[in-house]
């Protein structure tokens, strides 16, 4: 069993610089990974079904009109966007195990331009039904983050790992610069680290920056490292993983109660309400507890989601998964085929409850909530909404099972980048 090396705090194989001292096995990994992956995949439909059946007008960050379940549908689902980029990471790492350095790094590049691609078409289309359509979102974010990795996993392991927790933590250090500072290169600002609209091409490309590049490919990185711990010893490894993520959890409650920092004050963020204190009613105060900054992720963010998710992949690891878990473990294995038939499935069922109910159907049809506002009497409760969430999850189980046995059957480049 590997020694802890107290020099540096850090099991050994975090910082050896041979990518091939140990061997991974693929079980160990697929069903703990793939399981929690597959989780956050039907948590992000939740927020994904709220967004196109709600009636409400408002944010459920709005900590003057949230309550407990409008904001809690919205929080579990904040643990979706750092596992895609903390996931992508480690199986960026995975990748690399099997493939020699040149390989990994042309892998890394024509999938994040791929992914790209599909964020401004393909999924742009899903959300909007209008051609053209096209913001940058979570897939355009993990696509650029890969094109970055690309390079970056040339870097050596601990210098790789340095960089990842040094974005992560400093970034908030970065708020108070704001994208008109930079003159004509506003926008280049904005899609690096603030939530905000760009113009694009002499002004023909307007266009909404909602994931930055700041620190998401941080997170994809510090993933990229999190995989060296697979090299461990399972039972070491299960240790350091719960290790780390209670230290993290930790450290989010202790700068979420003092306000020491690690998230944004009010009119920095996009969505959050700023530093945390006592609220009128009990509820509005554990919900703003909890309300921290997601566009772009504060430190405090990062640190209450993925404190808590590695925690749970350390009791996973290990464990045959089956039964209740079989569904995830579906969804989980065929990430980027759930994504974009759960957008296209949700769309289209609006439009057939919209039609059903004798709602405003055409806004559906021309942008929907991208583009538009919810029309006077158009939307459901959350109930309805709960209902429809597990409509849509039913259904693209069936395909989501056939596409995952085609890539446990075949071997073709192409479905890599599925």
């Amino acid at each position: 069993m590997p020694q802890v090396n107290t020099a540096q705090s850090l099991p050994p194989a975090l910082v050896s610089e041979t990518p091939r001292a140990v061997t991974i096995s693929r079980s160990a990994r697929l069903e703990s990974i793939d399981v929690v992956r597959g989780l956050v995949m039907i948590f992000m439909a939740i927020d994904h079904t709220r967004d196109y059946f709600t009636y409400l007008r408002f944010a459920p960050e709005s900590i003057n009109r949230t309550y407990y379940a409008l904001f809690f549908t919205r929080w579990v689902t904040h643990f979706c966007a750092p596992l895609f980029f903390f996931l992508a990471g480690t199986g960026a790492f995975f990748y690399g195990q099997r493939r020699t350095p040149p390989e990994l790094t042309r892998f890394l590049w024509t999938r994040g331009l791929w992914l790209i691609f599909v964020e401004f078409t393909i999924v742009g289309f899903a959300w909007s039904f209008v051609p053209g359509f096209g913001f940058f979102g979570v897939i355009w974010a993990l696509g650029a983050s890969m094109v970055i990795m690309a390079a970056a996993v040339r870097l050596p392991i601990r210098w790789l790992g340095t960089l990842a927790v040094l974005m992560i933590v400093a970034h908030d250090l970065l708020d108070k610069i704001r994208p008109a500072q930079f003159g004509s290169f506003a926008w280049l600002w904005t899609i690096l680290h603030v939530r905000g609209g760009v113009s694009l091409f002499g002004g023909h490309m307007r266009s909404v920056v909602l994931f930055q590049i700041v620190p998401w490919v941080g997170v994809m990185a510090a993933g990229y490292v999190f995989g060296a711990f697979y090299r461990l010893d399972q039972r070491e490894r299960k240790r350091w993983m719960a290790i780390l993520g209670i230290a993290m959890i930790v450290a989010f409650v202790f700068l979420r109660a003092t306000n020491l920092y690690g998230n944004p004050p009010v009119g920095l963020g996009g969505v959050s309400q700023g530093d945390w204190h006592i609220q009128p009613t009990t509820e509005k105060t554990v919900i703003l507890f909890f309300d921290v900054e997601k566009y772009p992720p504060s430190l405090q963010f990062l640190l209450m989601t993925l404190g808590p998710a590695i925690v749970l992949l350390a009791w996973l690891d290990g464990r045959h998964v089956a039964g209740v878990f079989k569904p995830l473990l579906v969804f989980g294995r065929v990430p980027m085929f759930f994504y974009v038939l759960h957008l296209y499935a949700i769309h289209l069922l609006a439009v057939l409850m919209a039609v059903l109910f004798h709602q405003p159907v055409d806004w559906l049809l021309h942008g929907a909530f991208m583009m538009k506002r919810i029309p006077d009497g158009y939307g459901h409760g959350l109930p309805f909404i709960y209902l429809m969430w597990l409509t849509v999850l039913v259904l693209l189980y069936f395909p989501c099972l056939w596409f995952m046995g085609v890539k446990q059957r075949r071997k073709d480049w192409w479905l890599s980048y599925l």
